[in-house]
């Protein structure tokens, strides 16, 4: 699947954004601990899905021909 230039910035900056928030969550979550604690699995594989979907993005991004 091949993006135009502006489609692919798009899709970054909303990765970016998601992965930013994914982050702030997990690090309100461990400075409000132990409550919430529950939680901690929930958030983290939110946060490692993010940043996973982020750094797949800049890979396709960085490759050859984009």
């Amino acid at each position: 699947m091949n993006m135009d230039t502006d489609e692919l910035k798009t899709r970054l900056k909303k990765l970016n954004a998601r992965a930013t928030q994914a982050k702030m969550d997990l690090h309100d979550l461990s400075e409000e601990l132990p409550t919430n604690w529950e939680s901690i699995l929930q958030v983290a594989q939110r946060c490692h899905e993010a940043h996973a979907m982020l750094m797949d993005a800049r890979k396709a991004a960085a490759a050859p021909g984009m």
